[in-house]
């Protein structure tokens, strides 16, 4: 029943030459890749007038130059990543730190990554369902259950294949360009016919009264959340068509471009406005309702497309939280089952935990978008100031082309980063002190593992085939797990018979049926008088501690009788997998238990139904 349910969900498995078939275009790509940032526009210029009106309205205007600086760190950023596009194609900031930093480096800048991808699924899921609950508030409180079931959808869309998801993808990005390119058109067209009114409270450069510095970075550092996401496209450059480093680095100067029209675009309008923070109505959705003169058409065209980017945006962190997984796990930090691909050719247990930790932060954080988003943007920052600082020194070391002038890139984006990451904390720490604890707990996580399998390796290499010992047995004592005598019983027995020197039965009897016991042991004695035949009373009912008290004993008698010890469970197999639900696990279970035991062999004698 799993595996027709898994074919219906994901689709059937794809050979592995198949993979170049699953490979981007630019198209493709800036769609599944860049969802992430271009949505970011719905609540990052919000979150800078949320903190200026929070001083009086009259401080809207100071969003005008805030967002200049907003588009020249994100200029800096773009210039920085297309260098890292080149100079480590795939490996984005978790490789130039290691490479640069060290190891330390590359771990908390990977680490950080990995939670910033869990927070973007979050972030972008909530923000999501906001944008739904705001055109129809009957579904409020619901938000939480709605945001868990779009992690889930995409997390199904993405297990079925990278191309496939892109194909899905296009539709919802490419729509909500379209819708705020007209909106944001169609308000400046407005403006300069005069249509709409200048409706903000002061002008620019009024002086208000209370302005400070720390409100203003303040406010930047909460609006540098729509940067988020620029950097996973560095982070996918393998799934790029050949050539892949150059169309990886047009597509993200064409997101980069897109993402830098549309913030000052909502920004100005925003201001232009007069728009204020609401918490039944987002900016942009006040924005759409003064463009197109209220709730009709255009307005309603917006919010879609607003809510389905939204949405869709959690597929960056889909698209990029297992390409990262796989570069750790492939350096022994993380489990190496993060390198294994599904049946889709995809890296579905990267694809799996990420959905899985998403879920976990929206519940945590009971859906709210304003909560997860100061944690989101250290996430993303410190990766930031890493990466780009590890330019500087790799410039410096290689001296490739103009390296002066790209280290001065990389300079100003570094310094903008690390002052981001200081505001964050200086500003925001009541929200962003998990992200010390997180950081810790991942670095002796990473550590741990790495040591793990540097032992694994010690203790496994082959150091020379001269000195390589294999141990001789004088003999085997073979053990069958026995719960009634049946055609499984004897066939178990006859093989345990034809690879053992002495053979033993075990049998666990419960309370519930005493004279079941005697029943059993007397079939036995009857069918196999020659194999020694073992009771063990449980007064608990348990099978498994019994069992494995027993095999302890006899693995210590026959290793000092220079005896191997194998340990043969039986069980039936039905015809039609659907069958499994109806028969207990009893085998697995106990396989599991005995492959705890050093130096026993645990082996299983599968009898096959018929019917």
């Amino acid at each position: 029943m799993w595996r027709y349910l898994k074919r219906m969900i994901i689709g059937k498995p794809l050979k592995t030459l198949d993979e170049g078939g699953m490979h981007l275009t630019k198209f493709k790509a800036l769609a599944l890749l860049s969802s992430d940032a271009l949505s970011s526009v719905a609540y990052g210029p919000e979150t800078i007038t949320t903190v200026l009106v929070g001083l009086s309205a009259a401080a809207l205007w100071y969003s005008i130059p805030i967002a200049g600086v907003v588009l020249i760190l994100l200029l800096a950023i773009t210039l920085s990543y297309r260098q890292i596009i080149h100079a480590y194609p795939g490996g984005g900031a978790y490789m130039v730190a290691s490479a640069n930093w060290g190891r330390n480096g590359g771990l908390v800048a990977g680490g950080s990554l990995l939670v910033d991808y869990m927070l973007t699924v979050a972030v972008s899921t909530t923000s999501g369902t906001e944008a739904i609950t705001s055109a129809v508030p009957a579904l409020y409180p619901y938000s939480v259950p709605i945001a868990i079931v779009i992690v889930f959808l995409i997390m199904a869309m993405n297990l079925r294949g990278m191309s496939e998801s892109a194909n899905i993808l296009t539709v919802p990005v490419y729509f909500f360009v379209v819708a705020l390119f007209i909106t944001i058109g169609w308000g400046l067209f407005n403006i300069m016919t005069g249509n709409i009114e200048f409706h903000a409270p002061t002008p620019v450069g009024t002086a208000v009264p209370g302005v400070s510095i720390f409100l203003l970075i303040r406010a930047f550092s909460a609006g540098s959340s729509s940067l988020t996401g620029v950097e996973a496209i560095s982070n996918a450059v393998p799934n790029f068509n050949a050539p892949r480093s150059k169309n990886a680095a047009a597509t993200l100067s064409i997101m980069s471009f897109i993402l830098a029209c549309f913030f000052a675009g909502v920004i100005f309008l925003s201001f232009y406005l007069g728009i204020m923070p609401n918490e039944h109505a987002t900016v942009l959705s006040q924005i759409g309702s003064a463009v197109y003169g209220g709730h009709g058409v255009g307005y309603y065209l917006l919010q879609v497309s607003t809510a389905l980017i939204l949405a869709v945006a959690a597929n960056t962190g889909f698209s990029a939280f297992p390409i990262l997984a796989y570069n750790l796990a492939k350096d022994k930090f993380m489990p190496h089952a993060f390198m294994d691909r599904g049946d889709r050719l995809g890296y579905s247990n990267g694809i799996i935990s990420l959905a899985v930790g998403a879920v976990i932060l929206i519940l945590i954080f009971h859906g709210k978008t304003t909560d997860l988003i100061p944690l989101y943007a250290v996430g993303v920052f410190v990766p930031f100031t890493l990466s780009q600082s590890g330019m500087i020194i790799h410039w410096f070391r290689t001296r490739e082309g103009f390296w002066l002038g790209k280290s001065f890139i990389n300079l100003i984006g570094a310094l903008i980063s690390l002052l981001l990451v200081v505001a964050l904390f200086w500003q925001h720490f009541e929200k962003v002190w998990p992200y010390i604890i997180i950081m810790v707990l991942l670095l002796m996580l990473f550590h741990k593992i790495h040591e793990h399998y540097k032992k694994v390796a010690e203790q496994l290499r082959v150091a020379a085939k001269s000195t390589v010992q294999i141990k001789d047995f004088d003999g085997a004592t073979v053990i069958v797990l026995v719960s009634n005598v049946t055609k499984v019983t004897a066939g178990a027995i006859n093989y345990a018979r034809s690879i053992g020197d002495y053979v033993i039965a075990m049998h666990i009897s419960f309370d519930e049926n005493p004279g079941k016991e005697h029943k059993t042991a007397n079939e036995f004695k009857a069918e196999f008088p020659d194999v020694r035949f073992v009771d063990i009373h449980s007064s608990y009912r348990s099978i498994a501690a019994p069992t494995l008290r027993f095999v302890d004993v006899i693995a210590k008698r026959a290793a000092a009788r220079n005896y191997s010890t194998t340990v043969l469970v039986p069980q039936f197999v039905p015809k039609h997998p659907w069958q499994m639900a109806l028969h207990n696990q009893t085998s697995l279970r106990l396989r599991g238990l005995l492959n705890s035991r050093e130096n026993v062999i645990v082996s299983t004698y599968s009898y096959h139904l018929k019917e």
